[in-house]
């Protein structure tokens, strides 16, 4: 029996690594404490779900996970209050824990 050439044992690493590292990066953000919301997908995150009115699309959202959700739009996690309750939680009460901005690039 031969061995299998460089290039097989090449592509199999190619094929499987980002497999295996999607799998284990998925096995530990399920251990963060985050609002209901639906599965995203990978790269695009809940993007698909979000119509061509967004108020809409997260009202129906909003029906099946509650008040409080958690989204991915593309990589980036998002926690929507769409109730009045829920808003002025984050928004008033929570201001300090919820006041983040992204990091700019430009200085």
């Amino acid at each position: 029996m031969t061995s299998p050439s460089n290039s097989a044992i090449f592509y199999s690493i190619l094929f499987f690594l980002p497999i295996v590292l999607f799998l284990f990066r998925r096995q530990f953000s399920r251990k963060l404490n985050l609002p209901p919301g639906p599965t995203p997908w990978p790269f695009i995150g809940n993007l698909n779900l979000i119509g061509p009115l967004p108020h809409v699309s997260i009202h129906s959202l909003s029906q099946k996970y509650g008040p409080l959700m958690h989204l991915k739009f593309g990589l980036s996690p998002v926690v929507v209050g769409s109730s009045a309750e829920v808003a002025e939680l984050l928004l008033k009460t929570h201001d300090i824990s919820f006041a983040s901005r992204p990091a700019l690039l430009a200085g």
